[in-house]
């Protein structure tokens, strides 16, 4: 049966993923009925577009967060040994 996504608010971005990694894997399989397929096809947009909605939350908060932050200078990332 076709699971519907959870209310947005109360969703965060890692369940959004699990859930729409769960429908593509039984898309993939191939063996659900034509509307069944469709509902968790249908589901899966949702899910996506609501996974590139936090991501794009994400991101802007990123932004500000640098903005407000004029003195830090941004470098890149270098792994220390230990």
């Amino acid at each position: 049966m076709a699971r519907k996504p959870k209310e947005s608010s109360t969703v965060d971005f890692e369940t959004t993923l699990n859930q729409l990694e769960t429908i593509v894997t039984r898309l993939e399989a191939g063996d659900l009925p034509l509307e069944e397929a469709l509902k968790e096809f249908e589901n899966g947009i949702k899910l996506a577009k609501l996974g590139q909605e936090r991501l794009q939350q994400a991101e802007q908060r990123i932004q500000i967060l640098l903005q407000k932050s004029d003195t830090a200078e941004l470098t890149d990332y270098q792994p220390t040994d230990e």
